[in-house]
Order: structure tokens, then sequence, then C-alpha cells
């Protein structure tokens, strides 16, 4: 799927069902990787938390309704906090533009072949964002339920959107994803009506059979009496995080890519 994380067709086509030798020397070269990645994000969580910020990414299949989601939210809460959002997409910047259509900053990373944003791509947009003037940044990844689960991008909060029109048993087909969820969002149930093989208590069910006791909400963008649950879960996480910061919690480590153990320091972006 793409050339960063491992998925590269240079190890899936045209090879034969078993390659011991070619997936034994690509582990290396995948764990530089994330460590690398995950210095990045180390960093980035030290700019968030430096400025109060609550940084949110969501996840989702390409279709389950993260704009929409993010355009109701706006709409909801853009009187009582000040909001912006990196979109993430291999191609365009349509999302982008629906979110600044509602007077909400937006930066668009557009990843070509890649199949997931990294902390790489989260730190270079920063730049073009005033943290100070954000109480909550959302973090729209590419739509895709198995690469964007392996990579940190130093956000506090991993948001993941079921759409009740992809099956109720995709947290068991896809657990590395559903394991991150920190909150589960059943999205368009105002097309449970029509789909009646969908049960939401099987969804449910199959988070919970990956020992995730996250929270199950149910949500429809198109009414706004069903994201009550889902702007009060953001209040509460946004108080939260200012109140550990307010303690002087402490800020995540990490070893450096070259070996070394760096104590992550409030420096300039």
């Amino acid at each position: 799927m793409c050339d960063t994380c491992g998925c590269s067709n240079d190890l899936n086509q045209q090879q034969p069902a078993y390659r011991p030798v070619a997936q034994t020397m690509a582990v290396p070269v995948i764990t530089r990787l994330l460590h690398g990645n995950d210095y990045q994000a180390a960093h980035n969580r030290v700019h968030f938390d430096a400025h109060g910020v609550l940084v949110v990414n969501l996840m989702s299949a390409p279709g389950s309704g993260k704009t929409a989601l993010l355009e109701a939210t706006i709409d909801a809460l853009k009187k009582e906090l000040r909001i912006a959002v990196i979109e993430g997409d291999l191609e365009t910047e349509n999302d982008a533009k629906r979110i600044r259509a509602k007077g909400v900053p937006a930066v668009q990373i557009t990843t070509g072949t890649a199949c997931h944003l990294d902390a790489h791509m989260v730190h270079d947009a920063l730049h073009a964002m005033r943290l100070e003037e954000v109480d909550i940044l959302f973090i729209e990844n590419v739509g895709n339920l198995i690469c964007p689960a392996s990579f940190d991008l130093g956000q506090h909060r991993d948001v993941i959107l079921l759409s009740v029109t992809e099956g109720d048993d995709k947290p068991a087909k896809y657990p590395v994803m559903f394991r991150a969820a920190d909150v589960l969002l059943i999205s368009k149930i105002d097309l449970l009506p029509l789909l009646d093989d969908f049960s939401t208590a099987r969804a449910e069910q199959c988070l919970r059979n990956l020992a995730n006791d996250a929270p199950v909400l149910q949500l429809s963008a198109r009414k706004q009496s069903s994201l009550a649950p889902w702007l009060q879960y953001l209040r509460d996480e946004l108080s939260a995080q200012r109140a550990r910061i307010a303690s002087g919690g402490i800020m995540p480590m990490t070893d450096h890519p070259d070996g070394t153990n760096d104590t992550m320091v409030q420096t300039p972006i």
C-alpha cells in the first residue's frame, strides 16, 4: 500500500506465499522507522502540552463520516472552544476546504502514496498553526483501518469511527486498530432502521473481546441531539489534559533513534 510502513508492494507483489528471508530483513528497517517516528511524536506532544492543547487523532475506514463529524462538532463547539484541524489524504484538499468553510483553521497533508500520517508530517504541519490559539486540535488521519494505528503522532486520544454501513465485526477483523481506541464512535446511526444486519451490541462485544473497555458512543453527524455525549467527552478530556499539565504532569520521553536517551525539552517547532 505504501513505501513507508512495511506494507510496501515490494514485499507483497509477485512474491511466493512464504518469504521468511525478505520479511526478516524488513523487521530491523521497520523497527528503526517506528523508533524515529516515536521520538518525533514525543517531541510533538511536548509542543501540544506546552500550549495546553488537547490533540485527538480520528481514525477509521474511508467514508465513515470523519469530516462530517468534525463539521458538526465545530458547529456545536465553535463559540465555546477554539478548534483547529490537520487533514490527511492521499490527494486533494477537499476535506480541508470543508473545514475552513466553517471558519476553522485547517492544514492539509497530502501523503501521495502513504496510507497513513506519521509524526514528522504532523510536525511539519505545525509550522502553519498557532497552537497558542487552539484548545482542541483534531487530526483526521488517512482513511485506513490498518497502518494508522501503528504510528504515534503525538496525540493524547485515539478516536475510532465505525460506520453502521461497514459491518459490526470490524473490531474483530482489525484488532490492532480497535485495541488502540480510547473511545469508539458508532457513526451514521440514523441509517440503522435501514440496516437489519448491523448490531451495535455485537460491535461493542467485538471491542470488549479485545480487552478494550473504552466507552462506545452512538451518534449521527446529521442529528445534533445525538452528539451530546461526544461533545461532553471532549470537554472532559480537555479539562483532564489541562489539570494534568497544571499538576506538573511528566512529559513523554523516548530514546533518540541514534541510541541515546534525551530529555524532551520545549524547543521551537
